[in-house]
Order: C-alpha cells, then sequence, then structure tokens
C-alpha cells in the first residue's frame, strides 16, 4: 500500500493527493449523510495527464477506482465500495475546472470535467448564449457527474437531458489510455458514438475528465405563473393546452402536491406562498422565448384563464417581475434541502409517459396509505417529461426505532418500483442507480439489456477497477 500512496504522491503533489482519514471523510460519504464509504487515498488531479497516470498506477496495483464529481448524487454512486484487500482510490475532479475553448460561432463551450454547472451558466451567459440545464445544486454539481449520471432538471421537456447537451466527451479509460472525441461536430458518420457509453455510466467504464456542451441562443423573454389545479389529469390537459398555445416555448411544467409546497414552506427560510392556502395539487409554469418581442406573459394568462373556465384550476398568478418569479422558482429548487431537515425520505425516480402520471400516482397512493400508513406523500413531477419524484417521508423518530432502515427502503421501493413497471415507466428517469438501485435493476430490467450491458463493461473494463458495484452491482 505504501508504494502505491507513493506513487501517486510523486505524480499528484502535496494538493493533489489525501491519506488521512479525517481529511478523507467528506469525500466517502454523501451528501445527505446516509452512507459511508472506506478509500485508501483521495487523488485530486489538475488536468487529464495526472488523471491518466492515477487510473494507470491504480490499474498497475489492481486499485479500484472511484470517480467523484460534486456529490449531489441521490443513489450513492459516488460512494466507495471496494472489495475486501482490494485498495481504493476516490478520484475526485474539483482541481480540474478550467474553460478549455469557447467557441459562439458553433455554440459550443469545452470545459473541464469539474467545473460546476453554475459556472457554465456563468460562461456560457458571458458570451451572450445559455446551457440550458438547470436543477437545484448547480453550484456545486460538476460537469462530469452531471455527464456520468445523465442529469436531467426543470429543463428536460424542452431541450432534453444532459446526453442532449453534450456533443464530446474526453475520458479516461481503464487501461490509463485517453479517449479524445472534443472536436463537437454535428455531423461524424464514422461508427459506434462511443460518448453516448459514457453518459450514464456513472463512471464504470472511465473516467471523464473534459467535455463539449451545446450551447443555445439565450431567451429573451419570459413568463412564470403558479396555478391551483383541480388534480394530476387536470394538470396534464393544462399542459396540453399550452404545448398547444405556445408550443416549445413551454420551458418547465412542474407539479407538486400540497404536502410538497408545505415541507418547504415549512423549513426554508424566505419562501412565500402566492395563494391563501396551499393547492391541494399546483403547477409551476415557466415559458421563454429567444424573441424579445414574444408576449408570453398574454399567451400564460389566455391559457390559465381558460383552464379556470373549464374548471381544471382554481385560481392563478403569473409573476409581474423577476423578484415573484424568483420567489415561485424558489420553492421548486428547495425541495431536496427541505427534506433533509423534515424527516427519511424514501425518494423515487419513476417516470412513466406524462398521459399516465395521474393514474400511476393514485396507484401509488392507495398502495402507500396500506402499506406504509406511518409516512407522509411528497410528489414533484416534471410532468412535462413524465418524471415523478414520489417520495414517502418517515418521522425520524420512527426511522429510528426500526430494526433495519435499509430492509424499510427497499421494501418502499420495490411497491413504488412495481406500480411504475405497470403503467410501463422506469425505477430511473434522472437520478441513475448507483449503489441504491442495482437489485432493482437485476429484479426489473430487461435482461437482453443487461446481458449487453455486461457485456460491454467486461470488454472495456475486464477488471471491474472502474466505480466496482455501482449500475450492474
Amino acid at each position: 500500500m505504501s508504494t502505491l500512496i507513493e506513487r501517486l504522491s510523486a505524480v499528484l503533489g502535496e494538493r493533489g493527493l489525501i491519506a488521512d482519514r479525517g481529511e478523507m471523510a467528506p469525500f466517502v460519504t454523501d451528501f445527505r449523510g446516509r452512507m459511508t464509504g472506506a478509500a485508501d487515498a483521495v487523488a485530486l488531479p489538475a488536468n487529464t495527464d495526472e488523471a491518466a497516470a492515477v487510473v494507470a498506477i491504480a490499474r498497475e496495483h489492481n486499485a479500484a477506482i472511484f470517480p467523484l464529481g460534486g456529490n449531489t448524487g441521490l443513489c450513492y454512486a459516488a460512494v466507495p465500495t471496494p472489495a475486501p484487500g482490494r485498495p481504493a482510490i476516490v478520484v475526485g475532479m474539483s482541481r480540474m475546472a478550467n474553460l478549455r475553448a469557447m467557441d459562439r460561432a458553433a455554440n459550443v463551450v469545452t470545459v473541464d470535467a469539474g467545473m460546476t454547472l453554475a459556472r457554465v451558466h456563468e460562461l456560457a451567459a458571458g458570451e451572450g448564449r445559455q446551457f440550458p440545464l438547470h436543477l437545484g445544486s448547480e453550484g456545486t454539481a460538476q460537469i462530469g457527474g452531471l455527464i456520468s449520471t445523465n442529469a436531467g432538471g426543470t429543463g428536460v421537456l424542452r431541450y432534453g437531458p444532459m446526453r442532449d447537451l453534450v456533443c464530446g466527451i474526453e475520458a479516461v479509460l481503464p487501461d490509463g489510455s485517453v479517449y479524445r472525441d472534443l472536436d463537437a461536430l454535428r455531423k461524424n458518420n464514422t461508427g459506434y458514438d462511443l460518448k453516448h457509453l459514457l453518459i450514464g455510466a456513472e463512471g464504470t467504464l472511465g473516467l471523464v475528465t473534459g467535455a463539449a456542451l451545446r450551447l443555445r441562443q439565450p431567451n429573451r423573454s419570459f413568463a412564470h405563473g403558479w396555478i391551483s389545479v383541480t388534480g394530476p389529469q387536470a394538470a396534464v390537459e393544462l399542459l396540453s393546452r399550452l404545448q398547444d398555445r405556445c408550443g416549445d416555448a413551454v420551458e418547465a411544467f412542474e407539479m407538486l402536491n400540497r404536502a410538497e409546497v408545505d415541507c418547504v414552506l415549512r423549513h426554508i427560510p424566505r419562501t412565500r406562498l402566492p395563494f391563501e392556502t396551499t393547492p391541494e395539487w399546483s403547477v409551476m409554469i415557466e415559458l421563454a422565448h429567444t424573441d424579445p418581442d414574444a408576449d408570453l406573459v398574454a399567451a400564460l394568462e389566455e391559457v390559465m384563464a381558460a383552464a379556470l373556465e373549464a374548471g381544471l384550476a382554481d385560481d392563478a398568478i403569473v409573476a409581474q417581475n423577476e423578484a415573484q418569479a424568483q420567489d415561485i422558482w424558489h420553492i421548486r429548487h428547495s425541495v431536496t434541502e427541505a427534506h433533509k431537515i423534515e424527516g427519511v425520505g424514501i425518494v423515487h425516480d419513476t417516470a412513466v409517459r406524462n398521459s399516465a402520471v395521474p393514474g400511476f400516482i393514485a396507484a401509488a397512493d392507495e398502495m402507500s396509505a396500506k402499506l406504509f400508513p406511518q409516512a407522509r406523500v411528497l410528489v414533484v413531477s416534471h410532468l412535462g417529461d413524465g418524471n415523478v419524484h414520489y417520495i414517502l417521508m418517515f418521522p425520524h423518530d420512527y426511522w429510528r426505532a426500526l430494526p433495519d432502515g435499509e430492509a424499510k427502503a427497499l421494501e418502499v421501493e420495490m411497491a413504488v418500483h412495481d406500480i411504475a413497471m405497470r403503467f410501463g415507466g422506469t425505477i430511473s428517469a434522472e437520478h441513475g442507480i448507483g449503489r441504491k438501485l442495482t437489485s432493482e435493476l437485476q429484479r426489473l430490467g430487461d435482461p437482453v439489456k443487461l446481458a449487453v450491458m455486461r457485456q460491454i463493461k467486461q470488454a472495456i473494463d475486464p477488471d471491474g477497477m472502474m466505480n466496482p458495484g455501482a449500475l450492474l452491482g
């Protein structure tokens, strides 16, 4: 072991290597403090050459590599869990946070994998462009981690997930070689598009070190609203009407139940409700367009008025200024922090067709009331893309008294996942599989797809050194 540490230290220097167990603690524990792993060292390469050297040294010592981005994941993919007796190295990308190139004409920005999403937003805005991925952890989440988990966020309805926004990847493969595909060509029909194997692979096929990202023209006109709907079915109908009227100007369409909104209001400072009482179901809407003269506020008011007239909604507000818009989205982006305070939430990342969302929620509610009466049901849904975060929130005291919390969590997950599959859905829409859902993927995944995934893993990483235990178990 001392030889491994010495060789890593020679490559990385004092700033690039942590071997003290106390100092390593934040790097081996998920951000909610629910799972802690173990590692022999944390490597913090400053560039791709150093990252490649770390992987090559690890291979020589039969050490496992555990990639770490901003540590904002919800499925424990970044928590190191090495096999007994096998050395483990966490490779964090925080020192690799440089801008490599900005091509305004091609609408492409090339960055290191450790750059935060918020920084990419700043760089794009400085060039009169936007990078249209938005989520609550954007100040911490790093590009490499977002790629490895194929992150979603509130804009998937219009722009797609991370997979649709990445046009090139650089990655260190398990043998220490560097795969470079940062040309970001619109057309390149030369065989397998290998970047799509790395996107969503959760670090099991290689260590992402850089990426070329697609930028968009900035939106110059906006409308934000919050509408109290009579239920999920009414929300689906409202979405259809909004798309019929506004087309792809529908930027975000987020549905929350009363318990979710109240949870945020209870725990997060500077949150305000624009209604007299919390709606049983409500939808937060953002419209956006590149045309500065597009009258989106009028369009949103028109659709909302028609929804009220049709009995789809009870009340509605349209933000009159930027501060009111920020108040709306501050509530939406604060749900994860509120959950940490509220209790122990078993968060599901299910997705079905958006037309099937009302049926899925109704079936899940019926099951939850029967099997888990101790829990409060919180729902936050990216309804436009069918993603439903169905959360059973258990009180801290109840959870601490359980003889086996992990077994209870799995029981809850299996019950909700079975309903998602019954409605033709998936158990993971945007969070990934990580270490949390490996058994569920084996239980519910398509056997043919799983067999092909194992063959790919064996071909690229025959020694199982890249993030072992994640995704495929």
